[in-house]
């Protein structure tokens, strides 16, 4: 056989012998796809044992100390390379069969390695909620709990006990939650986990009807008071990502304590006092027991099922949309809590992918805000990028437009007197200004700059309302971003910083392009630029919480993101304002 063309092969690297970890038998088989046995996909393909007929031993991860898909998830991709290529100089050595086999192994390890870099891709924004942030929605999150338990309404149960010989049957109906006491309260972050929730001696005061009808004795009723004491509750939520990238949140344990339950009859004979005193604290205790984990867990569960129908495309305005999914499940820390979220702006109805993805960057090692969010500069490109897609960097100056900012021919006379000779009396312009790319944006320590490369034709609208050709070029503009964040929103406002201007074709000849510059960027200045921020003013929404607004946030631009520091304030549902943080 000929020898093929000098240049550098491939060739698998020598890996040590030994036996694998055993396969998790996660992975399931693509039939009807090329190759021997078809494609694995999910976990590591199964491997053939020791001595196997292959006649080979099985290969294992190269690196000491990795486990090669042991879990057959992440370790596996991140350390663990069944199969290593490198570049040399020699030719390829072993047979067809050989090749085949070590092919198969190398896709068999690259494939979900593929996977789980889209599963774990880079965040374009993210949020961070601090232990401020979590003790201030503590104290909102326990003041609604007060006023949700005094509306709550109990249903009636039924009871037989024993009195002696006599059967008596009781029934406790008209719960009443009069006062509620949670005098100590905590939360905390439980790293790997969620956060802790827990009530310390807390108490209530509850009133009810009562009826018992004992068996040919006689049948009573009336009220009483019930009062709880030394209450405690230990409650830990599991947060993670769903499927669909939403918010999950489960109970991951509860744990109760109550230390006394007294019940006072108010109303009956004193046999049916003493024999309900006695059997209702018993029955109350119980229930309790029984009930408050129940129906906390209950809660949370419809508290999930309410965040996964939150939709995650959040619309900005009639040109774009933002996804908001989360691209990992959130990351707990004994000091707080980071949601990852996607970050991509789309133009409404097209949610095509932008041809470039996020760099990872990080939120400072602060804790003074309740909540910091990072906003990086992938952000900002998809913004653009969708923007331009939607046509809204395309601006027609029209006549009325370019009449209200006195553009007309007797002005571009000033930057282009050629046009004299062409246009006797003044009449209004006609500009036409079009992006022919996406906009580049970046962030630098302090400054956001986008530049707009596009180009401009010229028109003269004359007295019968036909437009007479004057000339067009091509514009490549600097501006400066202006960020605020207004009623929870970042705000981009556009300031022109230079402008460059080539001719393509005029009909009325030129003597300076300078001069014409000089024209473009007054008008762009005037006109062009204000249109855009209009159309930017709605803003990007920020993630938020219903009936929250931010106080003081502050922005800080480093390079290639910027973080927003704030804290929260709570605004009740009715109207009653109260400021807890």
């Amino acid at each position: 056989m000929a020898a093929g063309p000098a240049g550098p092969r491939f060739r698998p690297l020598d890996v040590p012998s030994g036996p694998p970890p055993a396969n998790d038998g996660g992975g399931q088989r693509a039939q009807g796809l090329p190759g021997r046995g078809g494609v694995w996909v999910g976990a590591a393909p199964p491997l053939p044992p020791a001595g196997s007929a292959s006649g080979r031993p099985r290969p294992h991860c190269p690196r000491s100390g990795c486990s090669v898909c042991q879990d057959g998830r992440r370790r596996w991709c991140e350390r663990g390379m069944l199969l290593r290529m490198r570049t040399v100089g020699a030719p390829w050595r072993g047979g067809p069969s050989d090749k085949g086999e070590k092919t198969r192994k190398m896709w068999y390890c690259f494939l979900p390695c593929l996977l789980f870099l889209q599963l774990e891709a880079n965040p374009g924004l993210k949020v961070r909620i601090t232990q401020k942030g979590l003790d201030y929605g503590r104290k909102i999150g326990i003041e609604l709990l007060k006023q949700r338990v005094l509306k709550e309404t109990f249903p009636s149960w039924s009871g037989q006990e024993n009195f002696l010989v006599v059967k008596v049957n009781y029934t406790i109906s008209r719960f009443k939650v009069d006062a509620v006491d949670i005098p100590e309260t905590s939360a905390s972050f439980i790293p790997g986990t969620g956060v802790s929730l827990s009530v310390a001696h807390a108490s209530a005061t509850i009133n009810a009807d009562w009826r018992v009808k004992a068996w040919l004795l006689s049948k009573d009723q009336g009220g009483f008071t019930l009062s709880v004491s030394e209450l405690f509750i230990a409650v830990v939520f599991k947060v993670s990502r769903d499927s669909t990238g939403h918010l999950s949140v489960l109970l991951h344990s509860c744990q109760l304590s109550i230390g006394s339950v007294k019940v006072t009859l108010n109303e009956g004979f004193s046999w049916i006092y003493s024999f309900l005193s006695g059997y209702l604290e018993k029955a109350i205790h119980s229930k309790l027991n029984e009930n408050i984990c129940l129906n906390i867990k209950y809660k949370i569960q419809m508290m999930d099922a309410q965040l996964r129908k939150q939709k995650v495309l959040s619309q900005i305005d009639a040109f774009a949309q933002i996804d908001y999914s989360l691209v990992s499940s959130p990351a707990v820390f004994k000091s707080h809590i980071n949601l990852d979220l996607k970050g991509t702006v789309y133009p409404v109805g097209n949610h095509t992918d932008p041809p470039f993805v996020p760099a990872p960057f990080g939120l400072p090692n602060k804790s003074d805000s309740m909540l910091y969010f990072g906003v990086s500069n992938y952000f900002l490109k998809s913004a653009t990028l969708a923007y331009y897609r939607a046509g809204v960097f395309n601006i027609t100056i029209s006549k009325d437009l370019a009449t209200a900012f006195n553009l007309t021919t007797a002005t571009l006379k000033d930057f282009l007197p050629e046009i004299a000779l062409h246009c006797l009396t003044a009449c209004p312009l006609l500009l036409k200004l079009m992006a022919t790319s996406p906009p580049v944006v970046s962030l630098q320590s302090d400054t956001c700059r986008l530049w707009i490369t596009g180009s401009v034709q010229v028109f003269a609208v004359l007295p019968n309302s036909t437009i007479q050709y004057i000339f067009t070029g091509n514009l490549t503009t600097s501006t400066r971003s202006n960020l605020a964040v207004i009623k929870q929103k970042l705000i981009i406002s556009l300031f022109l910083k230079r402008l460059q201007f080539s001719l393509l074709h005029s009909a009325v000849g030129f003597s300076q392009v300078s001069l014409v510059e000089n024209f473009l960027s007054y008008t762009l200045r005037r006109v062009v630029i204000p249109v855009i921020n209009d159309k930017l003013g709605k803003g990007f929404p920020l993630p938020n919480l219903a009936y929250t607004s931010l106080v003081g946030p502050v922005i800080k631009m480093n390079q290639g993101h910027l973080v927003i520091f704030t804290d929260v304030h709570y605004k009740h549902e009715q109207g009653e304002d109260e400021d807890l943080h």
